[in-house]
C-alpha cells in the first residue's frame, strides 16, 4: 500500500491532534446543575442506584469515544490517499482525439443531437471507467488540434472539458492531431491514443511524410455514426460581368454522397430575397453542376439553400447552405493622360461605374499635384516620375517608364501570353496585328503577360506599393482598338488593380488560415462571427489573420475610418480602405459531405483496435471507501445516541 497524498508523518499528527482534542472534550469534568428538592431523603435511594451503574457509564462513553477516534482515523488516512502499489505501476496514460469536423454534425444518431453529442457520451464512459491511477487529456480534432485541459486523472475536470467540445464547419487535421498526441505521451508508460470519430479522417500523411505511432502506444478507435444519406453544396461561386456591374451569374455544384436517389428542393437567394427555386433529382453519387446568368437585383450577399423533399432524407445539414458576397459596386476613378485618342476614351465608356477625366499631357505636368485618381492611363505620354496611383502605359517610353524599352520591333505579336492572369480573362489576342512595338525589359518580380519571339511586350509589376501595366506598342499601330478584346484588356487591367481584394475574399474555405484586407492603426481587429459573437484577431501587413472554422457571413473592423453601424455580413462603403470588410465563408468540401462511417481506422498500415477495460461506476480509489466508511461510523453514531446507547 502507498500513499498519493499526505505522507504517513504528516498524517499521523493530523490524527494525534485531532485525537488529543477529541479525548479531553470527553474527559472534561461536567458541570452539574443545582436542582432544589422538596426532601432529600426521596432521592437517596435513587442516587445509590446511579452509583451502581457508574462503571457501565463510563463505558458507554468510553465506545463513543471510540467511535470519534475511528472516525478521525479514516478522515485521516483519506487524505493520504493510500493506493494499492499495482495500481501505480499499472496506470494507463490516454489521450482522446475527439472529431469535430464537419461531419460529426451528422444527425443520424438515435437517442442524440448528433454525432459529436454521441462521441461525447462515449468519452464520458471513459472518463467514469478510469482506474485510480490512470490519466487522460481530451483534444477537440478539426482545422487545428485544440487540447480542453492538462493530463488529469480528476473526473470532474475532465468533464468540465469535455463540455467545450463543439463540432466546426472545416476538415478534420488527423496528422496533426496525431502528432500531437504522440508528443504528449511521449516518454511514459501505458500510452493510448484514443481516436472518437465518425472515421472520415483520410490518410495519415502531411508535408513531413505519413505519421509512424511508436510500438510502445495503443492506438483505439471509437466509431460513432451509421448514416450514410446526404446532399450538400460542394462548390459555390459568383462574379459581376466586367462590362455591366449591375448584373452576376452564378456558379455551383450540388453532389449526392449517398447510395439512394435524393430529390431536393435548391434555393438562391439574394439579399436574402428568393431569386431562384429549382426541384433537383440526383442519382446516388452523382455531381450535378448549376450556372445561373445574367442575374440581377442582388446589390452584396448570395446565398445557396437546401431542402429534401418527400422521401429524401439528408443527415448533414453543415453543407445545405453556401455564402458569397458580390464584389462591391464602387466608382474608380481614371485619369487618362492622352493628346486625343477615339478609341481609348470610347472603350472606357462601356463601364457605367467608372468616373473618367481626360487631360492633356501638359496639363497634367502642370496640375499633377492636385489630380487624384485611382487609375491613370498614360497615353504614348509618360512622365519623369512615377504616380502615386496605379497605372496602364501605353507605349511607354522615356526614363519615368517603370519598365526599360530595349529597342524597337517590326511586326510583333502575342506569340506567348500567360493566359491564367486576370488582365488577359476573356481576351483573344493571339492574331492582333501590329505594325511596330518596342521591347519591353521587366525588372526581377515583374510579370510577363504577352510577349512576341522578339520580347515581351505586355508586362505587369508593382513600383513604390502601386500596381502598374506596360504595353509596348501604340494601340493606333495595331487592329487591336477593332477588336472586343480591347475594352476588356483596358477594363481587365483596371480591375486588376480596384477589385483583386474583393476576388480574394469571396473564395474563403473554412479550415484555412484567412488573411484579409483591413486597415488598421492598432495592429488589431474586430472580427464579427456568424450568430453575433465576436473576438479580436492581430493584424499583419494589412490584413488581419483568422484560422476560421465555421461558414457564413463576417465582418471586420480595424478601427480606421469604420462604420460602426454597418451591418454584420454588409461591407461599409469604400470597402478596406474605409476600415470595414465583409467576407463570405464556406465548407464546399465533398469529402466531408461524404459521411458514410468508417468501420475501422488504419494508421500506416497499423489498425486500431477496439476500446476496453472501462467499466462505468468502478473506480479503484481507496480514499472513497475510507469516507464512505466515516459516513456509516457516523450514523452508527447518530443511531447509537438516540438509542440512549453511547450516553
Amino acid at each position: 500500500m502507498l500513499l498519493a497524498g499526505l505522507t504517513l508523518g504528516q498524517l499521523a499528527a493530523i490524527f494525534g491532534a485531532a485525537a488529543v482534542f477529541a479525548t479531553a472534550l470527553y474527559i472534561l469534568k461536567l458541570r452539574r446543575r443545582t436542582v432544589a428538592v422538596p426532601f432529600s431523603q426521596l432521592w437517596a435511594r435513587i442516587l445509590r442506584d446511579k452509583e451502581a451503574t457508574s462503571l457501565f457509564s463510563r463505558l458507554k462513553r468510553l465506545l463513543s469515544l471510540l467511535l470519534q477516534l475511528a472516525l478521525l482515523a479514516l478522515l485521516a488516512l483519506a487524505l493520504g490517499d493510500p493506493r494499492a502499489q499495482a495500481a501505480f505501476l499499472e496506470g494507463r496514460n490516454l489521450v482522446v482525439l475527439v472529431d469535430a469536423s464537419a461531419s460529426m454534425q451528422a444527425t443520424d444518431v438515435t437517442g442524440a443531437k448528433n454525432r459529436m453529442e454521441a462521441g461525447k457520451e462515449e468519452v464520458k464512459k471513459v472518463i467514469r471507467g478510469l482506474g485510480g491511477s490512470d490519466r487522460m487529456l481530451i483534444a477537440q480534432m478539426d482545422a487545428a488540434v485544440t487540447p480542453l485541459g492538462p493530463m488529469s486523472s480528476d473526473t470532474s475536470e475532465l468533464e468540465r472539458g469535455l463540455d467545450k467540445l463543439r463540432a466546426t464547419d472545416a476538415r478534420a487535421d488527423f496528422p496533426r492531431s496525431l502528432r500531437f498526441a504522440i508528443d504528449a505521451l511521449r516518454g511514459v508508460k501505458n500510452a493510448e491514443i484514443v481516436i472518437v470519430s465518425d472515421g472520415r479522417l483520410g490518410e495519415a500523411v502531411d508535408a513531413s511524410g505519413k505519421v509512424k505511432v511508436p510500438e510502445d502506444v495503443k492506438l483505439t478507435y471509437v466509431p460513432v455514426g451509421g448514416g450514410t444519406r446526404n446532399v450538400g453544396i460542394t462548390q459555390f461561386s459568383v462574379r459581376r460581368y466586367p462590362l455591366d456591374k449591375s448584373r452576376y451569374e452564378v456558379m455551383l455544384e450540388v453532389t449526392n454522397t449517398g447510395p439512394e436517389t435524393e430529390d431536393i428542393e435548391l434555393s438562391l437567394l439574394g439579399d436574402q430575397n428568393l431569386v431562384d427555386l429549382t426541384k433537383l433529382r440526383l442519382k446516388p453519387g452523382e455531381r450535378l453542376p448549376r450556372f445561373y446568368p445574367n442575374l440581377s437585383g442582388a446589390s452584396r450577399t448570395l446565398e445557396a439553400k437546401l431542402q429534401p423533399l418527400g422521401g429524401s432524407k439528408d443527415d448533414l445539414p453543415a453543407d445545405d447552405r453556401a455564402y458569397a458576397l458580390l464584389p462591391e459596386r464602387r466608382r474608380a476613378k481614371v485619369l487618362v493622360v492622352t493628346p486625343g485618342n477615339t478609341y481609348l476614351e470610347a472603350a472606357l465608356l462601356l463601364d457605367e461605374y467608372l468616373d473618367v477625366q481626360l487631360v492633356s499631357p501638359k496639363e497634367y505636368v502642370d496640375k499633377s499635384a492636385s489630380l487624384k485618381a485611382d487609375v491613370i492611363i498614360f497615353d504614348g505620354a509618360t512622365p519623369a516620375d512615377a504616380p502615386r496611383a496605379h497605372a496602364i502605359y501605353l507605349d511607354p517610353r522615356g526614363p519615368g517608364s517603370p519598365v526599360k524599352v530595349e529597342g524597337d520591333l517590326v511586326q510583333p505579336g502575342f506569340d506567348r501570353i500567360d493566359r491564367k492572369h486576370p488582365i488577359v480573362r476573356w481576351t483573344a489576342l493571339d492574331d492582333v496585328n501590329i505594325a511596330r512595338g518596342r521591347k519591353l525589359a521587366p525588372q526581377p518580380g515583374d510579370k510577363i503577360v504577352g510577349a512576341s519571339e522578339q520580347g515581351p511586350i505586355l508586362v505587369t509589376g508593382q513600383r513604390g506599393g502601386y500596381k502598374f501595366v506596360a504595353m509596348g506598342f501604340d494601340t493606333r499601330d495595331s487592329d487591336l482598338p477593332l477588336r472586343v478584346a480591347w475594352p476588356l484588356l483596358l477594363l481587365n487591367s483596371i480591375n486588376f488593380f480596384t477589385d483583386e481584394d474583393a476576388q480574394y475574399i469571396s473564395s474563403f474555405r473554412t479550415g484555412d488560415v484567412w488573411r484579409v484586407p483591413v486597415v488598421s492603426a492598432t495592429g488589431q481587429a474586430k472580427l464579427e462571427e456568424p450568430g453575433g459573437g465576436s473576438l479580436v484577431v492581430p493584424v499583419h501587413e494589412g490584413r488581419a489573420v483568422y484560422l476560421g472554422d465555421r461558414a457564413g457571413f463576417y465582418k471586420v473592423t480595424g478601427g480606421e475610418g469604420s462604420d460602426p453601424n454597418a451591418p454584420a455580413g454588409i461591407a461599409a462603403q469604400g470597402g478596406p480602405a474605409a476600415g470595414v470588410t465583409a467576407f463570405a465563408a464556406n465548407l464546399l468540401d465533398q469529402e466531408e459531405s461524404a459521411i458514410t462511417p468508417a468501420p475501422e481506422l488504419v494508421v500506416d498500415g497499423k489498425k486500431a483496435g477496439a476500446l476496453g477495460g472501462f467499466q462505468i461506476g468502478v473506480r479503484r480509489e481507496i480514499w472513497i471507501y475510507l469516507l464512505l466508511a466515516a459516513v456509516i461510523l457516523t450514523a452508527i453514531e447518530w443511531l447509537t445516541y438516540h438509542k440512549r446507547i453511547t450516553v
